[in-house]
């Protein structure tokens, strides 16, 4: 079985996280993805380290964590775009390839003729691609954008953290760069959208992929909270605000379970099995509207009933009764649960650097599958061959182009 996209070609002029992102779920989906880089440095997350990847004898190597992230499954090949001759090898690629994806400044391929329309009048069914961090319009449009002031900006961070009064109250960033990482997505859920269009009239398109479109478009029900009430939404720390109990509680080992109440009738069972049937029969607690006028009093007495089992026994308790109850894992202990296990969440890619460890594509398909054919590359290891195989490039004139330092 091959990838669904097996026989598409994929144009990868992106770097850092959110076009990268969005080549390798192309790449798992059987997409052909031709990575360009600087030649000499490369994707900037290149240098993002530590960490770095140690080879088979534990040595480090060049290669970053972050930059094995976001790149397994490509082809990379190294062209200096701001030379005449680099423009002229990215527009022959260009002409054999289905998809375009890139995340320069707005107009900064323009300058060097690689936008939609020099490369629409030579492929009009390629596929077109830009992810910015504020879109091709408005005031915006010509400025950088960076995950973390996409996330204050777009107001994730304004709903992220410890409510005011509780100690470290504050504003957060969330852990990983949601907004990149969420922007890769809705890029290859655009690009999929595109492709059908393609497949019924034979027209490529442009896309307009921004991170603060994406970032606003997260907010979703907190956005719904604020249409509907008129009161930007607060930070709530720990507890939901549309949902109680829906929280961490502490419990006899010291540690904390998540408790995830997500209607009436699992409240119900929850207090039964506690031998507390009667508190959710009291009118402060029968209804979720009321839980949550009344969140502080049910909190305290929970909390009080949830210390008297371990974590351990609470979540074999709750999930014999379907009430959702889980651990607060570390990312070590992610990798070691036995449900991430069985579902075969880590991979293990063969290179000559030595296996490079990975976290799998979440996709699970029935008659088509996910592809891991391929490690993420070194700087410029597919270059020969690919101007060779793509471009019919003598091997003479590749050693021009080496010599000019166009790749």
């Amino acid at each position: 079985m091959a990838g669904p996209l097996t026989g598409l070609r994929v144009l990868d002029l992106s770097r850092v996280m959110a076009g990268p992102w969005c080549t390798q779920i192309l790449a798992d989906m059987g997409a052909e993805v031709i990575k360009v880089e600087r030649p000499t440095s490369g994707d900037d997350t290149r240098h993002w380290g530590p960490p770095w990847l140690k080879d088979r004898d534990g040595n480090e190597t060049s290669e970053s964590a972050y930059y094995l992230s976001a790149n397994r499954g490509k082809h990379s090949v190294t062209v200096d775009i701001g030379k005449p001759e680099g423009q002229v090898l990215i527009r022959e690629l260009a002409a054999e390839s289905d998809i375009l994806v890139e995340n320069f400044k707005s107009g900064g391929l323009a300058r060097k003729g690689l936008d939609y329309a020099t490369l629409e009048a030579i492929n009009p069914g390629l596929i077109y691609c830009s992810i910015t961090g504020f879109g091709q319009t408005g005031p915006m449009a010509a400025m950088a954008g960076y995950d973390y002031l996409i996330q204050a900006q777009g107001g994730l961070m304004s709903i992220t953290g410890a409510a005011d009064g509780e100690p470290g109250a504050g504003p957060q960033r969330v852990g990983m760069a949601v907004a990149d990482l969420t922007t890769g997505m809705n890029a290859t859920i655009a690009i999929l959208g595109a492709l059908h269009h393609r497949h019924l009239t034979g027209e490529g398109q442009y896309i307009d992929m921004a991170l603060l479109d994406v970032q606003v478009s997260w907010l979703a029900n907190q956005a719904q909270n604020y249409f509907c009430s008129g009161t930007p939404p607060i930070r709530t720390g720990e507890y939901h605000p549309n949902l109680v109990p829906y929280q961490p509680f502490p419990t006899a080992d010291g540690e904390k379970v998540i408790i995830a109440i997500g209607n009436d009738g699992q409240f119900q069972r929850f207090c039964r099995a506690v031998g507390q049937p009667k508190l959710a029969e009291d009118p402060r607690f029968a209804t979720n509207p009321e839980r949550i006028r009344h969140r502080l009093e049910l909190v305290a007495l929970m909390v009080e009933i949830t210390r008297t089992r371990t974590s351990t026994e609470w979540i074999a308790l709750l999930s014999e009764i379907a009430v959702p109850c889980g651990p607060i894992q570390n990312i070590a202990q992610v990798f070691d649960d036995p449900q991430v296990k069985a579902r075969e969440m880590k991979i293990e890619l063969e290179s000559q650097r030595g296996q490079i460890p990975g976290v799998a594509n979440p996709i699970k398909y029935s008659r088509t599958r996910i592809e891991y054919c391929k490690a993420p590359p070194a700087l410029g290891e597919d270059t020969e061959a690919v101007l060779a195989r793509l471009l019919g490039k003598a091997t003479k004139e590749i050693n021009e182009l080496r010599q000019l330092g166009v790749i």
